[in-house]
């Protein structure tokens, strides 16, 4: 997360970074969704009154996106969503799939994952992104982690990333 915090704010967006509690406390468990949604919509709050930006996405790296979609379509002032490595299902259990609310969400939505994440079948994640039509942009990192990482190719695939990100947000909201 730090990598496209940093490059956001290079490319001149307003990048704003926090972590969860159970993260600050290097916990392996998740706070409850409820405690986690709470202190998202404090940061959207503070972001909004500190400094008024035209539009706001909200997202994040896996946990940090899937809750950023929960509070999504009752947050005030959200424009969007972008998601770095959407957990679409635990690993190695895509039966149990976590979109069911992404379908109800009507802001465009940018998924950025690798073809290699075990949290995101390729194919599951293809189908989300067709039901979801227009609203849904799907960027592939091939062979890319769930942190969209690969091999020992650096950040390579991450300023690729971070550029399909920056292109999006333009493209979406200039």
């Amino acid at each position: 997360m730090k990598f496209f915090h940093n490059e956001m704010a290079r490319r001149g967006f307003l990048s704003v970074q926090f972590n969860f509690e159970y993260m600050e406390a290097k916990r392996s468990f998740p706070d409850p969704q409820p405690k986690m949604q709470a202190l998202y919509r404090s940061v959207v709050q503070e972001v909004m009154q500190k400094h008024h930006p035209e539009s706001i996405v909200i997202g994040g790296k896996s946990m940090g996106g899937r809750v950023a979609s929960y509070i999504a379509a009752n947050t005030p002032d959200v424009s969007g969503l972008a998601f770095l490595g959407y957990p679409l299902h635990p690993p190695g259990k895509p039966d149990q799939r976590r979109d069911a609310h992404l379908f109800e969400i009507q802001l465009p939505m940018l998924f950025l994952s690798g073809t290699a994440d075990p949290f995101a079948e390729r194919a599951l994640l293809e189908q989300v992104a067709n039901k979801l039509g227009s609203r849904a942009t799907l960027i592939w990192t091939e062979k890319g982690d769930h942190s969209l990482k690969v091999g020992k190719q650096g950040d390579v695939p991450l300023i690729a990333a971070a550029e399909a990100m920056e292109r999006w947000m333009r493209e979406k909201f200039s």
